[in-house]
């Protein structure tokens, strides 16, 4: 059975139509309302559901008691009037043709918005219920009915998915372990210091954790998943959720001779190689203003692109000039960062209290700025846009950089 406001079947063609059904097809599709009201839009989604907004799965339906589960529905439908197709994987794009096959259907176009995004990274562990690679509305469902109640999961991953999975489920009456392969929480992005002060804050909230761990394989039983390491231990678990990143769903460009180099490239329009497909989203490589060519997976990125690309599908030829940030909420503190994170570079610090509020520079080895991490500090991202911008290649002051943004 279709979910409501969808269909199983989609028309012969749009004027636009969408391949995808995440937040930037919801933003794309409200764009092209806006510029022209009368074009039809067609959305094919392999996924099961309307679309929704896909941060709150990992972050305030565990840790927000007032966010109601019907708050992630972003009502695509309703608002634009636009045609949803979902559980449909679309086969094949014919550009010289302007049409493409899906589900047995041929659909006609006349621009056409790749918007596929990611498919989660998975490991070689056993098909079954109690093992969820995360990334879907029904992997949340799912989640939901293996917690709770003093029952153990295994948390694969350190990185953005597996830290807000380990903290939410820590909250909801959970046993927690976290296995991840660095010696520290966010090693690779933090400065030590913080990383450690995260790293501990996570053991003080009960969670066991295994660093420096690589799961290899696993097996289920009637009594829950036992995982495999890489130095040969076993680790049970009631259930297993696997985040460790997406890689950028790419086939359908690939198979339709657009370029594609980590991700479709696109240009300042945000339009790849054939000038009537666009792409957004987690699979565009696209030309940032401050940054260069840059291919970005977070919500922030999502909602704007797919705003500009739904706007430039409709014939508004603006360029996509915005640099994005990306965020996490972790125990009560929330970061939020510009650029590139790498704990290995230089850096510039300034902090209030321990690890109350900070502002990390990250620098690039020629004496600008690279990325800025904001460590509880609200409503700085576009002050941090400035600073990279005006850094450039130049030497910085260093003085002058530790209090370029105010921590309060």
């Amino acid at each position: 059975m279709n979910a409501p406001n969808t269909l199983n079947t989609p028309a012969d063609s749009y004027d636009y139509l969408i391949i995808g059904g995440g937040m930037v097809a919801d933003n794309a599709a409200k764009a092209i309302q806006d510029v022209d009201p009368n074009g039809s839009v067609g959305i094919i989604s392999s996924d099961p559901d309307e679309p929704v907004t896909r941060p709150a799965l990992t972050k305030k339906l565990w840790t927000d008691p007032d966010f109601e589960f019907e708050e992630v529905w972003l009502k695509t439908v309703e608002q634009t009037g636009a045609q949803l197709i979902t559980g449909v994987t679309v086969d094949s794009v014919d550009p010289a043709r302007h049409r493409i096959t899906a589900g047995g259907n041929t659909v006609g176009y006349r621009r056409l918005l790749l918007a596929t995004g990611g498919e989660p990274t998975r490991l070689d562990l056993p098909e079954d219920d109690r093992v969820i690679h995360f990334r879907s509305v029904d992997d949340y469902r799912r989640l939901r009915e293996l917690s709770g109640n003093g029952r153990q999961v295994a948390v694969v991953g350190g990185g953005y998915i597996g830290t807000e999975l380990a903290a939410g489920l820590s909250q909801n009456d959970t046993k927690v372990i976290m296995i991840f392969p660095q010696e520290l929480i966010y090693a690779e992005k933090f400065p030590r210091h913080l990383a450690e002060h995260l790293t501990d804050l996570y053991r003080q909230h009960g969670i066991d954790l295994r660093p420096q761990t690589r799961i290899t394989g696993g097996e289920t039983g009637p009594d829950g998943v036992r995982l495999s390491t890489e130095s040969g231990d076993g680790i049970d678990a009631d259930a297993v959720v696997v985040g460790l990143g997406v890689t950028p769903r790419t086939e359908l460009a690939e198979k339709a001779g657009l370029e594609v180099d980590d991700g479709v490239i696109v240009d300042e329009f945000l339009t790849t190689s054939d000038p009537d497909i666009l792409a957004a989203g987690d699979i565009a490589s696209y030309p940032d203003a401050i940054l260069g060519r840059q291919r970005v997976e977070h919500v922030d990125n999502a909602n704007a692109m797919g705003t500009q690309a739904g706007r430039n599908l409709a014939g508004a030829h603006e360029r996509y000039d915005y640099t994005p940030y990306f965020y996490s909420e972790l125990f009560g503190n929330r970061y939020e960062a510009v650029g590139s994170l790498d704990a290995s570079a230089e850096t510039v610090e300034s902090w209030d209290g321990d690890h109350e509020r900070g502002v990390v520079y990250y620098l690039d080895g020629r004496g600008g700025v690279a990325g800025v991490l904001l460590w509880n500090v609200e409503d700085q991202t576009d002050r941090a846009r400035e600073v990279i911008k005006k850094s450039g290649d130049r030497e910085i002051d260093r003085d002058l950089l530790r209090n370029a943004i105010p921590l309060g």
